[in-house]
């Protein structure tokens, strides 16, 4: 677990890196007043830069367990289980179970 969590460490800290710098070309490349020389290079950088270090390879994990949390945006924190333990013992202050 203490792996996962470092290689994902390692890819948000990358992507930090290299954020600024991708906005830019991306602008550049969506700007219509430059020449298509400026835009061409910005786009040759642009497919030059790595995709391993996608935004979307980023996993949000639970702040309890350390396992995948994909629940709902209110509590991104969370893993479904975990969530669902605080919910029952009260810890979560006006959240219950749905009763229909």
């Amino acid at each position: 677990m203490e792996k996962q969590i470092q290689k994902d460490k390692r890819i948000r800290k990358l992507f930090n890196k290299r954020e600024l710098n991708y906005i830019i070309l991306k602008s550049i490349v969506k700007n219509e007043n430059l020449s298509l020389v400026i835009k061409w290079n910005a786009i040759l950088k642009l497919s030059n830069l790595s995709g391993r270090h996608n935004k979307t390879k980023f996993v949000s994990r639970c702040v309890l367990t350390n396992s995948k949390a994909k629940l709902s945006r209110t509590f991104k924190k969370f893993s479904r289980l975990s969530l669902l333990r605080l919910a029952r013992s009260g810890v979560i202050s006006g959240l219950k179970k749905a009763s229909w």
